[in-house]
C-alpha cells in the first residue's frame, strides 16, 4: 500500500513535471517593447550590411540554418511572400548561424530572393540577445514600419500567421 502511494505521487509529479516543461518549450509569440537593432552582418559577397537599409518596411528576421529542418521548410513560403508583398513594403533578412561556405551550398539548390547575412556561431547568441533565451531554430522576429517589434516566433513560422500579421500594417 505505501508503495502504491508513493508511486502515484511520483507519477504526479513527474507529469506536473512534463506539462510544466512542455509550456516552457513552446513557441514564443510575446511582443515586447522592442525596436529593431541597429545591426551590421556580412552578406554572402563579403559586404557588411546594416539593419538600417530596411527602416521604414515592414522587416521579418529569420535566424535558421541549412542543418536545421523546420528552417528549411519554412524557406519557400518567405521567398513566395517576398516576391508577393516586396512592392508593398516587406522585406526578409536571413540571418545563417552557419559558415558563408554552408549556406553557398545550399543556395546551389534554392534561390532566395532575400538578402542572406552570415552570422555564423555568433547568430545564437543574437538570437538570444533578442529574446530567444533557449537559442530555438528557427527563430523569427517582425518588426513594423517604425521599426518596433510586433511579433516574436522560437520555431517555425507560417505563412498564414506572417499574413495575418502584415496585412493591417500595408497600404
Amino acid at each position: 500500500m505505501k508503495q502504491t502511494t508513493v508511486l502515484i505521487i511520483a507519477a504526479a509529479v513527474a507529469l506536473a513535471g512534463g506539462i510544466w516543461l512542455q509550456s516552457k518549450n513552446q513557441p514564443e509569440t510575446q511582443t515586447e517593447a522592442m525596436e529593431l537593432p541597429d545591426y551590421r552582418l556580412p552578406d554572402l559577397t563579403g559586404n557588411e550590411r546594416s539593419s538600417s537599409e530596411w527602416r521604414g518596411k515592414i522587416v521579418i528576421v529569420n535566424f535558421w540554418a541549412t542543418w536545421c529542418p523546420p528552417c528549411r521548410e519554412e524557406i519557400p513560403e518567405f521567398i513566395a511572400l517576398q516576391q508577393e508583398y516586396q512592392g508593398r513594403g516587406l522585406q526578409f533578412v536571413g540571418i545563417a548561424i552557419e559558415t558563408k561556405e554552408s549556406v553557398e551550398k545550399y543556395l546551389d539548390f534554392v534561390d532566395i530572393n532575400y538578402p542572406m547575412l552570415i552570422a555564423g556561431d555568433q547568430g545564437i547568441i543574437l538570437t538570444q540577445q533578442w529574446g530567444n533565451s533557449a537559442g530555438i531554430l528557427p527563430f523569427s522576429l517582425i518588426f513594423n514600419q517604425q521599426g518596433r517589434m510586433i511579433h516574436k516566433q522560437a520555431g517555425q513560422l507560417s505563412r498564414a500567421k506572417i499574413v495575418e500579421i502584415i496585412e493591417p500594417l500595408m497600404d
